[in-house]
């Protein structure tokens, strides 16, 4: 059974109905801080919690909107909080109509409503009610028109005891018996009996419970067993302490009681084993860390003074086990070192804790569960985030979840279609898809994770080739595509260009790809800049990168001390392109002064322009006419050709 889709009516700060769809597997909401995420998920939760807690049921008190509260108690009504919209499994509806006949069962979804009274009603379970009774008396030898128009009037068992009063035959009285339990309604359902005997009987207990968890679950480093023992569990930390010993399956008034703890220890010791080899499955950070359990006690000592027959007196010291305590450490393998679990990250306690409440449910193969997770991994690093959407991902095979988050790397760009937005709005809080959204500040985290994905997919290949901008990966493409095409040198095709934005921008993207394994080779205008070539040369110094992997493109020209990536091109074959983009300009070859080597300076001043003029035009130009081999000089188709003969080598 899956949760389809939620219908908030009323509840906290959404004031107006609020219908959102749920994701088989993973559904994200996000939204700023305050914008409503949480009382969604909590709206979720109260509507089928997995356990008995009054924090997780409906109280108009505390989560009807304040504004509308004066007026709903004058009303003296009920409201509905939430309508959940559940598919029928097929599993599920094979066994219902195992037991009431096939074709009975008539619908795929279907609802549950609650109300703030924390009343559920179930809606759209329709069965053919008039097939069911003429199929079960056929089956028990004893149909007949007369009996069938009897009981398909029949609402209770009350009216099915009457029909069964009419008649004396054994196999009549025997047969209608056996169909009691059909005409139960319990519920008092209108309708007839079959849908209250559906609902009640396969989509109650199938249902799916909620899970709820955010970081007030976070476990504490020292569990006081005593105060397990008094069941008050208004402390979230001491509900999750709890989850801990039933997942360790302890009994508490059995360690209180005891004198010897090494039973107790070693269930503790097989659970924490269990937990460590989980968690460190997806832990990346630090794998050389253990959990660490362990019991001790906190003893009371008080003196007394004894009297001797002999009249002299001996102090007696008294020892009374005041608390028994459970101890949680992490221990690090390779130093030795153990610490108390809240003396680590909170992101790490995070995650050890999250992993001990869900392994609470996770034994409990009877029921399906739902996770909802408010803000989960907002105190990791951002690697440690990427850790826990993999956790996710392969719970999602098993459970659907539902988690909030405003952080940029808890959301996949590729799965931009499974986020929900939240937006705070004059009329309370707004759910919707995040295609429709257009507030954008709830936005940016997509488009903060849009923007990580793109930059982190310039570099898929292995092999990258970093130049100044746009045009440099227009020209080389184009002339490494046109000298393939007529059987020459073009750049290796495992070789991805990469435009970096600019020169100043050649040691910042250096620096931070170092650490990616990535093989790295720069293709560059000569720096006019003194400041971006000691950025350079530092990070040449450091070793972070080989200035063997570095050239310019004056580097394959002769007398040429600078050079951009516009000289490799004859004057003539330039001027040609030049002046298809900017025809206004028609700018001649004796217009140009020769002493002056870089062909974009020579134009500059002829323009007199400070600025100059835009570079891409010419390169943009150049790739939408669709040129040939024929287009250029034979010098030109050299040069490019030079260089890709280099860098091929250089990967």
């Amino acid at each position: 059974m899956k949760l389809i889709s939620a219908t908030i009516h009323k509840y906290k700060c959404i004031e107006t109905e609020q219908t959102f769809q749920i994701e088989n597997d993973i559904t994200v909401l996000v939204g700023m801080n305050e914008s409503g995420k949480t009382s969604a998920l909590e709206a979720l939760a109260k509507s089928n919690y997995f356990q008995k807690d009054d924090k997780f049921t409906f109280n108009t008190t505390h989560d009807y909107p304040r504004k509308e509260k004066k007026k709903l108690d004058k009303s003296g009504q009920d409201p509905f909080a939430i309508t959940c919209t559940y598919s029928l499994s097929n599993s599920l509806k094979a066994k219902i109509s195992a037991d009431i006949g096939a074709g009975i069962v008539d619908f795929e979804t279907f609802t549950v409503s609650n109300k703030f009274s924390n009343t559920k009603s179930y809606g759209n379970v329709k069965s053919h009610f008039q097939k069911f009774i003429e199929l079960k008396t056929k089956t028990l030898g004893i149909g007949s028109k007369t009996l069938n128009d009897k009981l398909f009037i029949a609402k209770s068992a009350e009216h099915l005891n009457t029909v069964i009063a009419e008649y004396t035959e054994e196999n009549y009285t025997k047969g209608l018996e056996t169909l009691k339990k059909y005409f139960e309604n319990r519920w008092k359902w209108a309708g007839d009996p079959l849908n209250e005997y559906i609902a009640r009987v396969y989509l109650a207990p199938n249902l799916p419970k909620f899970l709820y968890y955010d970081e007030y679950y976070s476990l504490p480093s020292r569990i006081n067993i005593e105060e397990l023992q008094k069941d008050n569990l208004d402390n979230e930390e001491l509900k999750t302490a709890k989850a801990l010993f039933e997942l360790a399956d302890i009994n508490i008034n059995e360690i209180i009681n005891a004198d010897n703890y090494e039973d107790f220890k070693a269930e503790l010791e097989a659970t924490q084993a269990t937990i460590t080899n989980e968690l460190f499955k997806y832990w990346e950070t630090n794998r050389n860390l253990e959990i660490v359990f362990d019991i001790d006690k906190v003893e009371e000592v008080t003196e007394r003074t004894v009297k001797n027959p002999n009249g002299t007196t001996t102090t007696v010291k008294d020892v009374k086990i005041v608390n028994h305590i459970l101890d949680i450490r992490v221990k690090n393998r390779r130093s030795g070192v153990s610490l108390p679990l809240r003396n680590r990250s909170k992101g790490f306690n995070w995650f050890f804790s999250f992993l001990v409440w869900f392994k609470k449910i996770q034994e409990d193969n009877k029921s399906n569960y739902i996770l909802l997770l408010d803000e989960p991994g907002l105190n990791l690093h951002a690697a440690a985030q990427s850790n826990l959407l993999k956790f996710f991902k392969d719970l999602s095979d098993d459970y659907q979840i539902i988690y909030s988050t405003h952080s940029p790397f808890m959301i996949k760009s590729e799965s931009l279609n499974k986020v929900r937005t939240v937006l705070e709005t004059d009329n309370g809080s707004v759910i919707s898809e995040s295609i429709q959204e257009k507030d954008p500040n709830t936005l940016f985290p997509l488009q903060a994770a849009l923007g990580y994905d793109i930059a982190q997919n310039l570099f898929i290949s292995e092999y990258n080739l970093l130049v100044e901008g746009v045009s440099d990966l227009l020209y080389l493409q184009l002339f490494s595509s046109i000298l393939q095409e007529n059987g020459r040198v073009g750049l290796n095709n495992k070789i991805t260009i990469v435009p970096i934005g600019g020169l100043d921008k050649v040691s910042t993207f250096i620096s931070l790809l170092r650490g990616s394994e990535l093989n790295i080779v720069c293709l560059l205008d000569t720096f006019k800049d003194a400041k971006g070539k000691a950025k350079l040369d530092d990070l040449i110094e450091q070793k972070i990168i080989s200035e063997k992997r570095i050239r310019f493109f004056n580097d394959y020209l002769d007398g040429y001390a600078t050079a951009d990536i516009e000289d490799m091109f004859t004057k003539t074959d330039y001027l040609k392109i030049f002046n298809e983009a900017f025809p206004e300009k028609n700018i001649k070859l004796t217009d140009l002064d020769d002493r002056i080597k870089p062909v974009l300076i020579q134009i500059t001043k002829f323009l007199d322009s400070a600025n100059g003029f835009n570079h891409y035009r010419p390169a943009n130009k150049l790739a939408a006419n669709g040129v040939d081999i024929n287009y250029f000089e034979a010098k030109t188709l050299d040069n490019f050709e030079n260089i890709f003969k280099d860098i091929n080598k250089l990967f």
